[in-house]
């Protein structure tokens, strides 16, 4: 089993259950041949869900059990995915407003620690568990590394895995090469035209 948004776009997932926000936010239309909006139908979006719901289980070894999505709220969950994309990789960005909440539970278990669970249903669901996962990441220092690629034409979500998280393509073999040989082009039209 894999993550069935991010694996379209033969790329690995980021670690632990923040992968699941990684794979929300790899729904899109994207790449090149250009696949399709897993968040556009209900059917393909329940797919989506399912899978996606049954990995992170896998992942972090809490199940979830199944969330339905309603056609109502199809809208509402597109939206926070999209809302999601323009926030990764702003960290710390005071020009970015708050747009989305969730309600979650806290909960003291008998070993002593104290666990998060999302509460809501349907689509407000995901979006709690999506926030949790973004917040631990965002605890453990990992949010920064889950970027856009740099490439319009792509616009996967990739997890930097460079030393210095440096990384701006999602592949550099295919999107790197494409932008660095337009720009390479670009500059020798202008010094010809100049």
């Amino acid at each position: 089993m894999s993550w069935p948004a991010t694996a379209r776009y033969d790329k690995d997932p980021a670690p632990g259950g923040l992968a699941f926000a990684q794979d929300l936010m790899n729904t899109i239309a994207a790449g090149k041949p250009r696949t399709k909006d897993l968040l556009q139908d209900l059917t393909d979006a329940q797919e989506w869900l399912d899978q996606a719901l049954a990995e992170w289980g896998r992942v972090t070894d809490t199940p979830l059990g199944s969330v339905e999505l309603d056609p109502h709220t199809l809208a509402e969950l597109r939206s926070f995915r999209d809302d999601l994309r323009r926030a990764a990789g702003q960290d710390g960005d005071a020009t970015l407003s708050p747009v989305h909440t969730a309600a979650v539970a806290l909960q003291l278990g008998a070993d002593g620690q104290v666990h998060v669970e999302p509460r809501g249903t349907g689509w407000r669901r995901v979006a709690s568990l999506t926030l949790i996962e973004i917040f631990q990441a965002q605890q453990a220092g990992t949010w920064q590394r889950l970027k856009r690629c740099r490439n319009d034409h792509c616009r996967t979500m990739f997890f930097d895995r460079s030393r210095n998280n440096s990384g701006v393509w999602h592949d550099v073999k295919v999107c790197g090469n494409a932008a660095n040989l337009r720009a390479y082009r670009a500059r020798q039209r202008a010094k010809a035209d100049s």
